[in-house]
């Protein structure tokens, strides 16, 4: 029986003791992503197309839940073989968070994040462990079990290179993880880590037909041929593909022939879609946004610091919702000045699109004036 090397006692322990109750530990996890602020705030951000006008373009709420899925239904795949053990339940709660830390305006607007700190990185995936470690519930996190945290800060790998996947030597130190390609300490882990390839290819695909950038056409004809042209077809192909491949092995990859038309069509996504001259144009616009609302934040705290109240005085929304999100994160932040760049990151990290935008039309435009006769 193949299953995760390490014991239960390391899988399910958590930064806080808690009461059981009814629900399994993993079940329990899901439940507490799906309450938070932070994943409710995922339905208002881009997945790849920024500030749609079409209510079925794909947002990042909607990957995350096609995540979810595609790694509960391989976890159960490879359970009914009858040669594996893995977690339904922990797959679903590794997807379901795996992007709650994403930034607005998708992998552009976390570039641009990443571009304004000094000296530190921005990646959405150590963002979103930091979200639900540190940050949620002001600063509280949400306590979830080191497996579900640990697939989460370690479901990226945007390469391609390695087609078999199995966990981590030793549990992972997740506070200590700054970069991209640690393996997870857990089969689900993996399992996510590929389930979000299946995920984005296809549905990024749908909508940039939606958009003109593509036509089916375009997509390359074996790739059509044997995968599929819409998301449903490569979802399941790629998802039946990587259980029956994997269920006779002890590691977690595609068949040769699958892989290979895989990276075949990532090549085509980035050359016809992410680095399409329409979305290189949006990219500028979303780079001017990020630094300016950066620049605005660090003027405000140079003038002002931990001066709650004297926020008041810039007369703007923005700078009294800058001034109470610093407030409410006390215990976190512990009003330390040289955290303000983490602070203005997290602050932004946290926006959805449209109140980015929002946020950004109050800085620039000026305060209206008030007449009273």
């Amino acid at each position: 029986m193949i299953k995760n090397p390490f014991s239960d006692e390391i899988y399910l322990r958590r930064t806080h003791a808690h009461n059981p109750d009814l629900r399994d530990e993993y079940f329990r996890d899901q439940t507490k992503i799906i309450h938070s602020l932070p994943f409710r705030r995922l339905k208002h951000k881009t997945q790849v197309f920024f500030a749609p006008n079409n209510d079925h373009i794909c947002t990042r709420i909607e990957h995350v839940l096609h995540v979810a899925t595609i790694a509960a239904t391989i976890c159960r795949g490879l359970n009914k073989s009858g040669k594996w053990q893995v977690s339904e339940d922990m797959a679903y709660a590794i997807g379901l968070g795996h992007d709650i830390g994403h930034a607005p305006f998708g992998h552009e607007g976390e570039r641009a994040i990443d571009a304004c700190l000094k000296g530190k990185r921005f990646l959405h995936e150590i963002n979103s462990y930091r979200v639900v470690e540190h940050l949620a519930n002001y600063g509280e996190g949400l306590n979830l079990t080191f497996a579900v945290k640990d697939g989460i800060i370690c479901h990226c790998g945007e390469d391609f290179a390695n087609n078999c996947l199995r966990p981590a030597d030793k549990p992972n130190d997740l506070e200590q993880i700054t970069g991209r390609n640690q393996m997870p300490s857990t089969y689900e882990g993996c399992i996510v880590r590929l389930s979000d390839k299946i995920a984005y290819l296809g549905r990024d695909i749908e909508d940039a037909i939606k958009a003109d950038l593509i036509t089916t056409q375009d997509i390359p004809q074996k790739v059509r041929e044997e995968i599929g042209s819409s998301n449903g077809e490569i979802i399941n192909t790629l998802t039946l593909d990587l259980i029956n491949h994997s269920k006779d092995r002890d590691f977690i990859g595609f068949s040769d022939e699958k892989f290979e038309l895989i990276s075949q069509l990532k090549r085509f996504n980035y050359e016809r879609i992410y680095h399409n001259e329409q979305m290189r144009q949006r990219k500028e616009t979303i780079d001017k946004c990020i630094r300016d609302l950066f620049d605005y934040f660090r003027t405000l705290f140079a003038r002002y610091g931990f001066e709650y109240s004297a926020y008041e005085r810039e007369g703007k929304q923005t700078a009294r919702g800058f001034a109470n999100y610093m407030k409410s994160m006390k215990t976190i932040y512990k009003e330390d000045p040289s955290q303000i760049d983490d602070i203005i990151a997290d602050y932004i990290a946290g926006m959805t699109d449209s109140f980015a935008l929002t946020v950004m039309e109050d800085v620039i435009l000026p305060n209206s004036i008030k007449f009273f006769s």
